[in-house]
């Protein structure tokens, strides 16, 4: 960036840094919420509430369905690696 086109665009900066800061902040939710542990205690919670009379059996199944979804996609990020074993293909 040439000092000209820096002095234009420095009215930019706290707009540019603050896209900056949120999308690092999405990029740690998303990997937070994708996290195997996160998502098992997730269910584990889920388990509890069933047994409790706290939900009811469909709002568990729907979560249920959500949260082994979440445990069975990979999780990928742009310029990052995973650590999740790619899903198997079927054979027809």
């Amino acid at each position: 960036m040439g000092l000209v086109s820096g002095l234009l665009l420095l009215p930019l900066a706290p707009v540019r840094g603050t896209a900056w800061i949120a999308d690092h902040l999405l990029q740690e939710a998303r990997r937070q919420a994708h996290d195997p542990r996160a998502v098992q205690a997730r269910l584990a919670a889920l388990n509890r509430a069933l047994d409790e009379g706290a939900i009811d059996e469909a709002a568990f199944e729907r979560e249920e369905e959500h949260l082994l979804t979440l445990l069975e996609r990979p999780t990928r990020s742009p310029g990052r690696t995973t650590t999740t074993k790619p899903a198997r293909r079927r054979h027809v």
